[in-house]
């Protein structure tokens, strides 16, 4: 595909990894729609703050992934759409888990209805590492169960379903990408790297944490975009489930360790109850396997091993020590 030849549509372009993507995607010459969350206070989310050399260069659409209608308007005239609009944060999917329903199936029948409609080229829809549960073996293939163990992850199964069931039934160009444990600048401070790092910036030595033995697959932001970039590009990956993780299993404790190392405080940790998920509902483990995302698509990452771990997270204790940036986040709550 030529950076010439059609619109692309992020939704979600206000959070996190999707306002990452569009950054990506405009400077990888692309005409970009992002679709971001309607609010009152005409708030962008995170494409309030785009870096400057791309502000300007894409177009915006405030709507609700709820809304069928506004989703297909949002759709028209687009080439490919990159789905990224999703309720994330596992521990208010306990007490609000209608929402992820109503906000990531329905919301995802949304976009692949609209694509059908509309004839779109591509839809590239957001998994999470999260529907394997926690690892029957490791590293973990696009093959392994799905097990839902909490109200989001059973959400996400529901909504890449969905998705797929729209490729085998109607042909709609469907792939789905399932990135693990991406962090980076940006990330919602309920996630374990943001908390540890925006509480040592301002200030603390004791760390609120939740449970530190679970291990996790952390990719770093910039390798999943590029993911996201080349997904939409290749055809190789229609109808099909691609991992993005780094195959590099580091366990929390020893995370949070080694940014205390890299942010050269002496730290201690202490738990928050507030933060444990209930114990079924832990994920205990988490590694990808790779293999078929270099096979299909050509992707490896290059923040791999403890070295690229390092390396992105250096960046991301950078970013949050900037205190134009740390001055976003509520580090003295938890918020789930």
């Amino acid at each position: 595909m030529s950076a010439a030849t059609g619109k692309i549509l992020v939704t979600g372009a206000d959070g996190f990894i999707g306002s990452h993507l569009v950054e990506n995607l405009v400077r990888a010459g692309y005409d970009v729609r992002a679709f971001v969350f309607y609010n009152s206070l005409s708030s962008w989310g995170w494409l309030d703050r785009a870096a400057p050399d791309v502000r300007g260069q894409f177009e915006v659409f405030a709507g609700d992934i709820r809304d069928p209608f506004v989703v297909e308007e949002a759709m028209r005239g687009c080439a490919r759409v990159a789905h990224l609009a999703s309720l994330i944060a596992i521990p208010y999917s306990y007490v609000a888990p209608s929402s992820y329903v109503e906000t990531n199936i329905t919301g995802t029948l949304n976009v692949v209805q609209a694509a059908r409609s509309l004839g779109v080229e591509r839809v590239v829809q957001t998994s999470t590492s999260e529907t394997y549960g926690t690892a029957q073996s490791v590293p973990i293939t696009e093959e392994h169960p799905l097990v839902g163990q909490s109200p989001y992850a059973a959400s996400k199964i529901g909504a890449d379903q969905m998705a797929l069931s729209y490729y085998l039934s109607f042909g709609t160009p469907v792939t789905v990408i399932r990135p693990f444990n991406t962090f980076g600048p940006r990330q919602s401070a309920r996630a374990v790297i943001p908390t540890v790092i925006s509480q040592i910036a301002a200030g603390k030595r004791e760390i609120q944490l939740g449970n530190q033995s679970p291990t996790r697959d952390f990719s770093y932001v910039a390798d999943t975009v590029r993911g996201f970039r080349m997904m939409l590009e290749s055809d190789a990956a229609l109808g099909e489930v691609v991992n993005l993780g780094t195959g590099f299993e580091i366990s929390i404790g020893d995370t949070v360790r080694l940014i205390g190392e890299l942010m050269q405080q002496d730290i201690k940790v202490v738990t928050d109850e507030s933060r444990l998920r209930p114990s079924a509902s832990e994920v205990e483990r988490l590694c990808a396997d790779n293999s078929k995302a270099k096979r299909l698509i050509g992707w490896e990452p290059q923040f791999a091993g403890i070295d690229g771990l390092r390396h992105g997270l250096s960046e991301t204790i950078s970013w949050f020590s900037d205190p134009a940036n740390l001055e976003a986040y509520k580090h003295e709550r938890y918020n789930i």
